[in-house]
């Protein structure tokens, strides 16, 4: 096994580990944060982070939230059942859970132990244990005041916030002749009067804010190792008060895109029905007392409108010389665009048949 490197583990050490650092490794493909697994010699694992201060320029106001739930977590277990919220470990020095050192911002956090994640649905199974992880993380955060949370990333899931930066990025670089720019270009202007369906329900009073997760994709649910049941979710990063919508509809595209988010061939991007019948029943099993009939009206809403909401940021990060999220050749953030905006014609092309669904499990 390789030497750890020697300025991980001294940051590692400068919190409250139970041991010295026997191992240190990447852990996960997040594109916004470093993520580092940390053995110690007493066998117990943690996760090592570096906050990305460019996304989240105020990480004081981050790790209050995550006290906030946390705090909240222990005081409104999920009885009957195991589900772990992580657990921010002090720094030993000044009893905070961060360190700053040398400009960047880190935070350890507890390991949940016997548990994985998917970056893909392969059965109706996985799909019910998503659904289930996010709606037993709705039921846990319910009676969490809203207003005990920090708006860390103002304009976060509120897509014509996007729209504007979309124009913005425009205006900087134009559309050229690439034919798929062209094509994804044309896809949002049929598609501006969409943008803000779920603000103009808030405003209304339609809709509430609460807290959410604000990044629900699938691979942020752990599930069991041994049952392959939810047990918790991670990357907490993004929780603060928003529209519960925006996660029921970034779970829902994370999850029933069989294809995935990197899939090399648009034309294969497909909505399935099948998982999205599965996975909200998981979800209402368990948050079903959380919402409204009006709530339930707005789920078709939500999913076209962060897949729509998605394409869009990548699209935006792909004008404006992919500056957002981590990329791999220059035109990757178009293809992202891409595979969201024809998983958006597959979920309106279905539109009659997920209201079906959702009428179905009422």
């Amino acid at each position: 096994m390789a030497t750890p490197a020697p300025e991980l583990v001294a940051v590692a050490e400068a919190f409250a580990l139970p041991g010295v650092v026997s191992a240190i490794a990447p852990l996960g493909n997040g594109n916004v944060n470093d993520t580092y697994r940390v053995d110690t010699a007493s066998g117990v694992c943690f996760v090592l982070q570096r906050l990305n201060t460019a996304v989240f320029p105020q990480p004081e106001l981050v790790m209050q939230n995550l006290e906030a739930l946390s705090a909240h977590a222990e005081q409104h277990p999920l009885i009957g059942q195991r589900w772990e919220v992580p657990r921010l470990i002090a720094n030993r020095h000044t009893g905070r859970p961060w360190l700053l050192a040398e400009g960047q911002f880190w935070r350890l956090q507890s390991y949940i132990e016997e548990a994985v994640t998917v970056e893909a649905i392969t059965n109706r199974e996985q799909a019910r244990q998503v659904g289930r992880g996010l709606g037993l993380f709705h039921l846990l955060i319910r009676e969490l005041p809203p207003e005990q949370l920090a708006d860390t990333l103002p304009g976060f899931h509120v897509t014509p916030t996007y729209l504007a930066a979309y124009d913005q990025a425009l205006l900087c670089s134009p559309i050229g002749q690439d034919d798929r720019e062209q094509w994804c270009a044309a896809f949002v202007e049929q598609r501006r009067e969409l943008a803000p369906i779920l603000e103009d329900a808030n405003k209304a009073g339609l809709l509430q804010l609460r807290p959410i997760h604000g990044d629900p994709k699938i691979n942020n649910v752990m599930l069991c190792a041994h049952t392959g049941t939810a047990v918790s979710m991670v990357d907490l990063d993004t929780v603060k008060p928003g529209l519960v919508h925006y996660d029921i509809g970034d779970c829902l595209r994370s999850a029933c895109n069989p294809a995935g988010e990197e899939a090399c061939e648009p034309d294969s991007v497909k909505f399935d029905l099948d998982l999205c019948e599965t996975l909200l029943e998981g979800y209402l099993d368990a948050a079903r007392t959380s919402l409204s009939d009006t709530d339930l009206d707005y789920i078709y809403v939500s999913v076209r409108l962060i897949s729509f909401e998605l394409g869009l940021r990548f699209l935006s990060d792909h004008l404006a010389g992919n500056v957002y999220f981590r990329t791999t050749h220059p035109n990757h953030n178009l293809a992202r665009a891409l595979v969201q905006f024809r998983l958006t014609e597959s979920i309106e092309a279905q539109e009659e048949q997920i209201r079906q669904i959702v009428a179905k499990l009422r």
